[in-house]
């Protein structure tokens, strides 16, 4: 069996073992709290779900987007935001995953090493972002959408390296590529997506940007099941936002890999990066009411 047959059923387990968690974990808790309350999402925690995910297998991204939606439309609280969006976006990940490592050419070792960084990043920043208050979600998410906004604001405009060539990476670059990974793991439990500044990681390594694809993917479908595991035994998540994710994203990457061959998405992108600096703004504003609210309500009256 080659390594990439290994690699493809590694991932598939992991999703299944992600999903009886899921599913067992939720109901326990649910039980423990006598909660029998729908869970059905609505049609437009589904949309969102498929929105997002359909331009997430594209290039354009699913966690910017995601939020920018949620905040506009009042769907998720924003402590459950990052929570909600790994937990969620996982369904449509492991799709995403397994069709382009399936159809995309990478060095082995490589692919495997950036994953492998990514999954341990994630694990770490999960714990760290669980225990963070609404504000300190609120302020990090509001820098991170900042940040997202940036590396899309260069991929359109066409700032950063000329694309490589190379499939894979050895010696100093390598390890460069792999401690860069982890903090990138890292950052996705905050809310910022992977795609972007690996895309934009590999360029600047020398690597054909094509081979981004399967290690994107990859490190998401392996990463967000390990870091989601926190958020959900804490329930820091939204369950029908998550579960709206999930009914609407697989469907979405499928159309959007082999139907939809061909989309003018400049105009959707620059979209995009005005809705997420407005969302990040927006964010940071409301972190800093809230800190004025509460210094106001701590100060004794004369």
């Amino acid at each position: 069996m080659n390594p990439k047959s290994i690699l493809l059923g590694g991932l598939v387990v992991i999703a299944l073992a992600f999903f009886v968690f899921w599913a067992v974990t939720a109901w326990r808790q649910r039980a423990a709290r006598g909660d029998n309350s729908s869970i059905k999402p609505t049609p437009l925690q589904i949309a969102i779900g498929f929105v997002a995910n359909f331009f997430d297998t594209l290039g354009i991204g699913s966690f910017a987007t995601t939020t920018a939606m949620y905040r506009a439309w009042k769907v998720v609280r924003d402590e459950q935001i990052p929570g909600t969006l790994n937990v969620g976006h996982a369904g449509a990940t492991f799709v995403q995953a397994l069709i382009y490592i399936t159809i995309v050419e990478v060095e082995f070792v490589t692919m495997i090493a950036l994953i492998a960084a990514a999954v341990l990043g994630a694990w770490l920043g999960a714990g760290i972002v669980c225990s963070f208050s609404r504000r300190k979600v609120q302020i990090g998410m509001g820098y991170a959408l900042i940040g997202a906004a940036a590396l899309m604001l260069a991929s359109l405009t066409g700032v950063g390296p000329a694309p490589g060539e190379a499939l894979g990476l050895s010696g100093p670059l390598l390890w460069t590529a792999i401690g860069a990974s982890a903090v990138l793991g890292a950052l996705m439990m905050l809310g910022i997506g992977y795609y972007a500044p690996c895309l934009i990681m590999i360029s600047l390594l020398g690597m054909n940007p094509t081979a981004a694809f399967p290690i994107m993917m990859g490190a998401c479908a392996f990463l967000m099941p390990i870091g989601s595991l926190q958020f959900i035994r804490k329930e820091r998540y939204d369950l029908r936002g998550a579960l709206g994710l999930l009914v609407g994203g697989p469907f979405a990457v499928l159309i959007a890999a082999y139907i939809v061959t061909s989309l003018p998405l400049n105009y959707v992108r620059w979209g995009v990066v005005v809705v997420v600096v407005y969302t990040a703004i927006s964010m940071l504003r409301t972190a800093a009411a809230e800190r004025k609210s509460l210094g106001t309500a701590t100060v004794p009256s004369a």
